[in-house]
């Protein structure tokens, strides 16, 4: 009969960047979605603040 050495042995836990980039394949347009939204908010607020803070500078 054989017996496993530790039958209790865990596997690593997969890193971050691995279970983040299954989920977003699993989720697939969704988090292309969610990405684009966020980066076109972003986007737009940085823009908004050049446009408000743009010195005012006779000439």
């Amino acid at each position: 009969m054989i017996k496993n050495e530790n039958p209790q042995k865990k596997l690593p836990h997969p890193s971050f960047i691995k279970l983040a980039m299954r989920n977003m394949v699993r989720k697939g347009s969704k988090s292309l979605v969610h990405f684009s939204v966020t980066f076109l908010m972003l986007f737009g607020i940085l823009i908004l603040l050049a446009i408000l803070s743009k010195p005012n500078i006779p000439i």
